[in-house]
This record gives C-alpha cells, sequence and structure tokens, in this order.
C-alpha cells in the first residue's frame, strides 16, 4: 500500500515557495536601496523580537549554524546595526542587540516584507492560515522525531 506522500514531493513544493519568496523580497530590497540580504533581515527580525539574545539561540531561532551566524553578526555589526554586549552573568558570553540604526532600518524595511507577505498570500483565509500552520507544524515535527 502506498502513502499519499509517496509520489508527491512536497519538500519540493515547500522549497521553490521558500526561493520564490526569498527571490521577490531581495529583488524588493535591492530596488529600494536597502542593502540587506534577506538572511541578514532574518536576523534583525529576530533580534527586534528577541533583543538582547545569545548567538547561540539566534542560530537556532534562524536554523542556521553558529559560524553563519557568526560572520553576519559581524557584517551587521560593521553596519552598525546590532551590537554585541557582554552577558553580565558569563563574560565568555556576548548577547546581540539592535542599534539605534538597526531598528531604524527595522522599521524602515518591515512594510516592504510586510507587502510581499500580503501578495503571497493574496484572497487566502483565516481559515486557510490556520490549516497551513497545522500542516506546516505537522511536517516539522514528523521530522524532529
Amino acid at each position: 500500500m502506498t502513502h499519499p506522500s509517496d509520489h508527491r514531493a512536497y519538500f519540493f513544493k515547500i522549497d521553490t515557495t521558500i526561493k520564490k519568496i526569498r527571490n521577490a523580497l531581495q529583488k524588493q530590497f535591492n530596488e529600494t536601496g536597502f542593502d540587506l540580504t534577506v538572511d541578514q533581515w532574518v536576523l534583525i527580525d529576530h533580534l527586534h523580537r528577541n533583543p538582547g539574545i545569545s548567538q547561540n539561540v539566534l542560530a537556532d531561532l534562524t536554523t542556521k549554524d553558529a559560524p553563519t551566524v557568526t560572520r553576519m553578526i559581524d557584517l551587521l555589526c560593521k553596519k552598525g546595526l546590532t551590537e554585541r554586549r557582554m552577558a553580565e552573568d558569563d563574560r565568555r558570553k556576548f548577547l546581540i542587540f539592535l542599534t539605534s540604526e538597526g531598528q531604524t532600518k527595522y522599521d524602515e524595511v518591515l512594510p516592504t516584507v510586510v507587502d510581499i507577505r500580503r501578495k503571497g498570500w493574496g484572497d487566502l483565509s483565516e481559515d486557510d492560515y490556520q490549516h497551513f500552520v497545522r500542516i506546516m507544524d505537522s511536517i516539522y515535527n514528523n521530522i524532529s522525531e
């Protein structure tokens, strides 16, 4: 007996959709002159929502390896958008924060991100969103087991 997913490469659909969204975002970023990559935006977005997290937590949240996140944070620090502060409880650990310039960049870029999200979502409903999240969470959890 075959399983419904045996002949349906759902991961290919997920992957191509993600690439399409990333490409649309990067194109808008470039056309608007934001001087950011989509990956840099993802870090900025997480830092906006979680100020003062460690690089390791940031790596986990973004599913990127620690050396990649370190390089990206280095670049964002050079751009003046983030800063590292030594943790008070552990002098070997650094916490990452957006600078005021980083917060300004977040505020400047967010409307473009929201526009792309809305365009992608189109006329899908809240009910569609709830089904989508449930399915994606289920796939994620199944793979994580």
